[in-house]
């Protein structure tokens, strides 16, 4: 998600502030008309002064408010002295550093990075695990000043002797949440390490948790807090419903709601990617355009897939949390939770998905019994019920006992594909 592109109104974009008065250079302007926007986003119009005066800073937005070109049209406004055409490597030195979580998250952070930096003499590129190292070891010493990266795999780049962080001036944590979800604090430190002491940090995250805000004192120096939405508020132009469900029927009734509803374009959300794998398979042989991607998955088949679904020739992308974060899909139209998170402030990143840039967007949320303290956690962290609606024939048994999942570790819930057949049968 970039700025406000043109045609498409945001609720929350003041008319009178321009690109013009966010104090960005012609060259950076002329990207911007290249991409076709015409307006800032609120996050851009409140961070992009900040990081332009040099200030630290924590920006909490939902997922499609334009948070990365919020951070990287500055980024490249402040490295402007430093751009020239030299080929020599020496000429271009690390001095931003972007960290991400995951990869797709990463290129897209380095796509929208080359489109608004088209008309800056400057170098970026990105770099992650799971493809080859000797690529990526080429462009660094060839040099850049604008790198992204996944935490491991630019500490193995370093070890390498690759890349060299000693004269970095701005380091960006984006979702900070998820950084802090998957384990990457340690791997961040590590990197900090590396870096000149005095330097920008702008820390990014779709809610700021306690942990986020203790970890921004020990990471930002006085920094300004920005935040466009409130604390872990959901979307206002997404629709949420509440199915409940028993167990073993939800396949049939996400098959049954994607063809009543004609749904198209559907990313459903598992726990597992063992779940993902299984549904993702079986919607294939009931007929649907399905595919799934998480973590066992090449980057190249990642890539694939998602390239599928985006073009319409997939109509079913089944994911996990940590797959799924940071995909960039204009105007999805609809997510389902086939499983609700074991983190209830996943159930916000997963809806997050759609509803962007002021497109509307459906979340579907699938509930059994065995669901309900998730479920309670939810909507204690929503402060809200989320409005339920039945289909009855896929209402849970009243004599199955419930299982509760926190009570076996988040594993997926099973479904059992002959009942699923009876009730297809039924209908």
């Amino acid at each position: 998600m970039g700025p406000q592109r043109a045609g498409v109104p945001h609720r929350l974009c003041c008319a009178a502030v321009t690109f013009d008065s966010l104090g960005l250079s012609a060259e950076l302007l002329r990207a911007i008309a290249d991409e076709g926007y015409t307006a800032p986003t609120p996050i851009q119009v409140q961070a992009i002064p900040f990081i332009l005066g040099g200030r630290d800073l924590m920006g909490a937005a939902q997922t499609g408010t334009g948070k990365t070109a919020a951070f990287v049209l500055p980024i490249f406004e402040r490295l402007k002295p430093y751009a020239n055409s030299s080929f020599s490597p020496a000429r271009h030195p690390v001095r931003a550093l972007v960290l991400t979580p995951t990869r797709e998250l990463a290129m897209q952070v380095a796509e929208m990075a080359s489109d608004y930096g088209r008309h800056v003499a400057l170098r970026s590129t990105v770099v992650f695990g799971g493809v080859p190292l000797d690529p990526q070891i080429k462009e660094l010493r060839a040099g850049v000043e604008l790198l992204v990266a996944t935490p491991g795999r630019l500490l193995d780049l370093v070890g390498q002797r690759a890349a060299n962080l000693g004269q970095v001036e701005i380091l960006v944590l984006d979702e900070g949440d998820r950084m802090l979800d998957m384990g990457f604090i340690p791997d961040i430190r590590r990197i900090l390490e590396l870096l000149p002491n005095r330097r920008q940090t702008l820390l990014f995250s779709a809610t700021f948790s306690d942990e986020i805000r203790r970890l921004s004192k020990e990471f930002l120096t006085n920094p300004a807090i920005v935040e466009v939405a409130a604390r872990n508020a959901t979307a206002a132009d997404v629709r949420e419903v509440l199915y409940p469900v028993d167990r073993e029927l939800k396949l049939g009734l996400l098959e049954h709601l994607v063809r009543t509803h004609d749904l198209r374009q559907v990313l459903v959300f598992t726990r597992t990617k063992v779940a993902a794998r299984r549904i993702a398979s079986d919607l294939d042989r009931h007929g649907f355009a399905a595919t799934a991607i998480h973590s066992d998955r090449t980057q190249a088949e990642r890539i694939r897939a998602l390239a599928d679904f985006k073009s319409g020739q997939i109509e079913i992308l089944v994911a996990t949390d940590v797959a799924s974060r940071g995909l960039d899909i204009e105007e999805l139209p609809v997510v389902v939770n086939f499983e609700l998170p074991t983190k209830a402030e996943d159930y916000v990143h997963r809806i997050g998905r759609t509803g962007r840039a002021g497109a509307s967007g459906i979340a579907i949320s699938l509930a059994c019994p065995d669901e309900v303290d998730l479920l309670r956690a939810i909507q204690r962290l929503l402060r809200r019920a989320i409005p339920v609606e039945v289909v009855e024939e896929f209402l849970p048994d009243p004599a199955t006992p419930p299982r509760p999942i926190h009570a076996r570790g988040g594993d997926s819930i099973p479904y059992h594909q002959h009942k699923a057949e009876r009730v297809r049968s039924r209908r």
